[in-house]
């Protein structure tokens, strides 16, 4: 008797799963394209748990292609259960593909401790995730739960939380104005050349970021010792 997995479908091509594990990330890259290229939603929990250990960006990419050509329906519920995985891996590509499908059922998903998750890779896919999927009138709520972050991490952390505020319009500003008038140097210039991105998109962001961290230091009166990190 051939297995059903939990979809009700029979498993997919054997060939095509074990060439998912395979040694050489061309042959994983081919064998999600090829599922994604024909979908079948008895593959959703392969493709899954596949995002969770394999280790190469353009394959992740192609298995989370594969997934968004699936049903909402069956995809949604499978990988807002991943995001309670142990996992960071599992935890940052589940919330990357959602924020793919972009069906905002997924949005009560998208907890406080995604969003302020110990992992970079994870907290800046939440912060990817929420800005697409939040639900009218949720933006100054996600503002101000996103603007906490302001000041975590390197230029790439950074960039990603500037972007994800930027994305949600003038709502920020209140909370960047907010931020830029309080007491750690670190978060004032972080929201500062948030601001100018707000302001000009086009700008530089590492621009930004000196320009602000100049500010910072030299304080409002023009007057002061530049920042010690510069």
């Amino acid at each position: 008797m051939v297995p059903i997995n939990s979809a009700g479908r029979h498993p997919p091509d054997a060939r095509l799963v074990d060439a998912l594990a395979a040694g050489s990330a061309s042959t994983r890259l081919h064998a999600a394209l090829a599922i994604g290229t024909h979908p079948d939603p008895g593959v959703v929990d392969v493709l899954v748990a596949r995002c969770a250990v394999e280790p190469d960006f353009f394959v992740r990419d192609m298995l989370t292609w594969a997934l968004t050509r699936l049903p909402a329906e069956i995809t949604v519920p499978r990988l807002r259960a991943e995001l309670r995985s142990g996992r960071a891996q599992a935890r940052s590509q589940a919330l990357h593909t959602l924020s793919k499908i972009g069906d905002r059922s997924a949005w009560p998903a998208i907890t406080r401790s995604l969003l302020h998750d110990a992992d970079d890779e994870v907290a800046r896919s939440a912060w990817r995730a929420a800005v697409v999927l939040v639900p009218d009138g949720e933006e100054e709520a996600l503002a101000t739960a996103l603007a906490a972050q302001l000041g975590r991490g390197d230029r790439e952390v950074r960039l990603s939380l500037s972007r994800a505020l930027v994305a949600l319009g003038d709502v920020v500003e209140p909370v960047l104005q907010a931020a830029m008038a309080g007491q750690d140097p670190a978060v004032r210039a972080h929201a500062r050349a948030t601001e100018r991105l707000l302001r000009d998109p086009d700008a530089s962001f590492d621009l930004a970021v000196d320009e602000a961290r100049r500010v910072v230091a030299l304080g409002p009166d023009g007057r002061g010792q530049l920042d010690a990190d510069r």
